[in-house]
């Protein structure tokens, strides 16, 4: 690791390097504050889709005359959705440009999200939220698409730190704002705050959000030496065959370019250390209130804390991007993070009194805010430019898929014991450093 304020250049195998011709090209021009706080809003939209209803689940099990697994369901519904609109997405967004694909996903999260606060019987409900996950899920993949086409190097994760630093602010006031509001609005008055966010997000995207990824650097797509656009080869061009050979087998090789130890290092490295997160996530309720004995009003604000360490170290690391290299901010994060779940382990082996923990899960959680902007940043630099939205997709597919796994693992041995949790995140850490290490190998 360096000290120099610089992405390090991904790691490539002879055979998968990179030629000029799909080099990331120099950014037009940088975000602005408007439009990154527009990408913010749409990161927080899948947040407040989950947490702000949560609260209401008994009273709509009652009204819509279902069961609580009914109504989970729907939850379920929107996390298939939202990791399913990931890969549609991204991939659409290489080859249309970001807007299209971007609009259409807002348009049906608008409108999924009205369906569901009209749903008349769980199975409408759950469909709707899952027709809401697979909208939602545009602006979470092109909005860190669209940084990336704008911005590069540190630039590129200051940018990312800043808008999860913003869109952070959703998992910790969505699930206290659902239990104040819970009551007086009822359940459809919750779903029809994500429906407005919804629209907020699409009026602001149009107003605030412009093309980032140019034409000419979209997959599939063939340009003379002018950069115009070609249907097709002119006849008897040898060149121009040559050309349309090479670039029917654009989105092949975009696929391949993320097959380097420089984005599957560095993915490895995101989503790993975001399944630390989920883990700590699934497991809080009970190690909090169950084991701890904490309150709900007290576990609100315990789980607060965490939640603002974390958004503190995002904007520590958006601080210190044009300082220190970005690979350093990162490897520091995971490290503190890997210090404190052994930790963790170390309490729950010896038995501890359970109040220990929340010192120790505290410093595995808030050091991750160095992680999470700068691995994604180094993943997405790893990649040209008309991959993007591919290496972005497969990105959020990973934290989607490890979410769901982990959430079932920490429960295993019942509501008595922090072992389960402190494994699977002594693992998900111990990956997720040497995916970093394996990143940071180069000729």
């Amino acid at each position: 690791m360096t000290s120099e304020a610089t992405i390090d250049p991904p790691t490539q195998e002879p055979a998968q390097a990179v030629s000029p011709a799909t080099e990331r090209p120099a950014p037009a021009r940088p975000i602005g504050v408007a439009m990154l706080v527009t990408l913010a809003i749409l990161a927080a939209v899948a947040p407040f889709g989950t947490d702000l209803y949560l609260s209401a689940f008994p009273a709509m099990t009652s009204d819509l005359a279902t069961t609580a697994t009914g109504v989970q369901l729907s939850l379920t519904a929107f996390l298939v959705g939202a990791g399913l609109g990931q890969v549609v997405f991204g991939p659409w967004s290489d080859r249309s440009g970001r807007m299209p694909p971007l609009l259409i996903g807002l348009v049906l999260f608008l409108g999924a999200s009205i369906a569901a606060v009209l749903a008349v019987d769980v199975q409408m409900l759950v469909i709707a939220r899952l027709l809401q996950g697979l909208g939602g899920a545009a602006g979470m993949v092109i909005g860190r698409a669209m940084i990336l086409d704008r911005e590069r190097g540190p630039a590129a994760a200051r940018a990312l730190n800043v808008m999860m630093m913003i869109g952070g602010v959703a998992p910790v006031i969505a699930p206290l704002s659902g239990s104040l509001l819970a009551e007086p609005l009822g359940w459809r008055g919750l779903l029809g705050i994500v429906a407005a966010l919804g629209l907020v997000a699409l009026v602001a995207t149009l107003l605030c959000v412009r093309e980032t990824l140019p034409v000419e650097a979209r997959a599939g797509r063939r340009h003379a030496a002018d950069g115009s656009a070609s249907d097709g080869p002119a006849a008897g061009d040898p060149a121009a065959v040559d050309s349309a050979s090479a670039d029917a087998s654009a989105p092949r090789s975009a696929w391949s370019a993320m097959l380097t130890r420089g984005y599957l290092g560095h993915v490895a490295a995101f989503g790993f250390g975001m399944a630390i997160m989920m883990a700590y996530i699934s497991a809080s309720p009970f190690v909090y209130q169950d084991m701890i004995g904490l309150g709900t009003v007290q576990y609100g604000l315990a789980f607060a804390v965490n939640a603002v360490g974390l958004m503190a170290s995002s904007a520590l690391s958006a601080r210190l991007a044009s300082r220190v290299s970005v690979r350093t901010l990162t490897g520091t994060g995971l490290a503190i993070s890997s210090c404190a779940v052994l930790v963790i382990l170390a309490f729950t082996l010896v038995g501890a009194p359970p109040a220990w923990l929340m010192v120790p899960l505290f410093a595995a959680i808030a050091p991750l805010g160095l992680v999470f902007g700068n691995a994604t940043a180094l993943a997405l630099s790893s990649v040209p430019q008309r991959a993007t939205g591919s290496a972005s997709a497969l990105l959020g597919m990973l934290q989607f898929v490890l979410a769901g796994i982990v959430a079932g693992l920490v429960g295993l041995a019942g509501e008595d014991t922090t072992l389960p949790l402190a494994l699977t995140m002594l693992v998900s850490a111990v990956i997720a450093l040497g995916g970093f290490a394996l990143a940071g190998g180069r000729r």
